[in-house]
């Protein structure tokens, strides 16, 4: 696992459970900071209904170095979006015949993404699964590891993804195949926009868990980038599900998800471990999406209109819930 981020944490327990053999890799010094164990905090969707609570420790194994002759088979990289590059660059030399698995979030173009990295030892995925802290308190789902048949380009899975699918199937997981990943991909990081532009007016994702009204301005925030996603030339045809429930009527769709985020498990948690009104990925997302809409002259006023609270410098005052 690429780091001891949250994603890391609990697919690396996981996995562990499964008995696969994890170890994090993490930044010179940061072992003895982490301790020996990983406390863990989690809502388990896999298990059976009432039984979804997992808390309690797990042993984990770090690493400071990660040579070029290293035996490991599969690289999990879980890291923000604006990160992947510079973790891409570093891996490149290093990947002895290890399968790197992307496994998050994603604006740029997946192949420009990966630098240096061989796209024919890339596979792609994304988890169904949140939280925070150094505790990994958050959830995840069954249906955890989301790819396409071979994304980014067409054909039928090499046998690097078949052997990520396969680790990930022996911990209990479902794989949900998109055709279309890259553009599914982008799809979710408007999404995450819509919603991040209304978080961080009001603090951070935990604030918006059951406000009808703040949750509705979030999914027209994500109405109004559909136009971008196309115009970096997705057809929105290929995911006309996903762009349904964007498009659906906001009185309808605002108070349904101000009840999920309060009663859904999955849903909740994964809002409610969100709650660093410090957090820099929220802000980088809707930067980034802001900057695109403004390069390809997509007209965003909504998204523009939060644009002081995720602008460096400017101060994020939570404003009144509406």
């Amino acid at each position: 696992m690429f780091g001891r981020g949250v994603i890391a944490g609990i697919y690396g327990w996981a996995l562990r459970q499964a008995e696969h053999d994890v170890e994090f890799y993490v930044r010179p010094g940061r072992a003895a900071t982490y301790g020996e164990t990983v406390d863990l905090d989690l809502t388990d969707t896999r298990r059976r209904v009432g039984r979804w609570r997992v808390a309690g420790t797990y042993p984990a194994r770090y690493r400071e170095t990660l040579p070029e002759d290293h035996d490991f088979e599969l690289i999990v990289l879980s890291v923000p979006h604006h990160r992947l590059p510079e973790a891409a660059a570093f891996l490149a030399p290093r990947l002895g015949e290890a399968t790197v698995l992307v496994f998050g979030n994603l604006w740029a173009e997946p192949l420009a993404a990966m630098g240096d990295l061989p796209p024919a030892r890339v596979a792609w995925g994304f988890p169904q699964a949140g939280g925070a802290g150094s505790a990994m308190t958050g959830c995840f789902g069954g249906r955890c590891c989301r790819r396409s048949s071979s994304a980014p380009s067409a054909g039928p899975p090499t046998v690097r993804e078949r052997a990520a699918r396969q680790a990930f199937r022996t911990a209990g997981f479902r794989v949900k195949e998109r055709p279309d990943f890259r553009g599914w991909l982008w799809l979710h990081f408007v999404a995450n926009a819509g919603l991040h532009s209304q978080g961080v007016r009001l603090g951070s994702l935990t604030d918006l868990v059951g406000k009808a009204g703040d949750l509705r301005e979030a999914m027209r925030v994500t109405r109004e980038l559909l136009p971008l996603v196309e115009a970096r030339g997705v057809d929105l045809r290929r995911h006309r599900a996903t762009v349904r429930s964007f498009r659906a009527p906001t009185w309808l769709t605002g108070p349904a998800l101000a009840w999920l985020t309060a009663h859904f498990p999955l849903v909740r948690g994964n809002f409610a471990a969100h709650s660093d009104p410090e957090a820099e990925e929220p802000r980088e997302i809707c930067r980034d999406t802001l900057a695109e809409a403004r390069r390809l002259n997509v007209p965003t006023p909504r998204l523009e209109a939060a644009e002081p609270y995720f602008t460096p410098g400017r101060a994020h005052r939570p404003s009144r819930p509406r």
